[in-house]
């Protein structure tokens, strides 16, 4: 299970609602790159796929493939904001090493 805190559910209805395109969720899915092997990305979505899990927290949809809900199981993303920056924290149990930048991992 992937969990969104409050505050990352809120960030992504904002986000939504601020859309100029039709959005149903957002995805978020684990791609090869990064500093540390793989990354993290998220896009707002109109859809869910045909091989996607479909979870929903706090009113927000989150579509995972099916490669990627392996590598995110336990993972708890959260929303943040300091002085020097905000964004999106991503806290995964999988990961044995992660980049500085906190969107990479191996």
């Amino acid at each position: 299970m992937i969990t969104l805190t409050h505050n990352a559910a809120t960030a992504v209805k904002a986000a939504i609602s601020q859309s100029p395109d039709m959005v149903e969720g957002l995805r978020v899915r684990v791609e090869e790159g990064g500093c540390a092997g793989f990354k993290y990305t998220m896009q707002l979505e109109a859809a869910a796929l045909d091989d996607d899990l479909v979870l929903e927290q706090e009113g927000v949809k989150l579509f995972i493939d099916g490669r990627s809900q392996l590598m995110m199981q336990g993972m708890r993303i959260d929303f943040v904001t300091s002085l020097h920056a905000s964004g999106f924290v991503f806290e995964n149990p999988n990961a044995s090493n992660q980049c500085g930048c906190g969107k990479s991992f191996s």
